[in-house]
């Protein structure tokens, strides 16, 4: 499983296979979790940060995160249905 796939079932745990079959039929899905996981890191990237910049990147990055995670959800919820 790659860093995408990972990070999605990471994130929502109860729907791993799910996430497995929707990205293997779904190249768009996939894409949203590889962009999921870019995402988490360059979060905790900013969180380590001494950066001036470094809470408003990771204000900007968590919305980011939440973005993608709903989006994730929406997709496996459309799946199921």
């Amino acid at each position: 499983m790659d860093d995408g796939l990972i990070a999605a079932a990471r994130r929502f745990p109860d729907r791993r296979r799910a996430v497995e079959t929707l990205a293997a039929a779904d190249e768009t899905f996939w894409a949203i979790c590889a962009d999921f996981a870019a995402a988490e890191v360059a979060l905790q990237g900013w969180r380590q940060s001494t950066s001036a910049a470094q809470k408003a990147r990771c204000a900007e990055y968590e919305e980011l995160v939440e973005a993608l995670a709903d989006e994730i959800a929406a997709h496996l919820d459309a799946a199921r249905d």
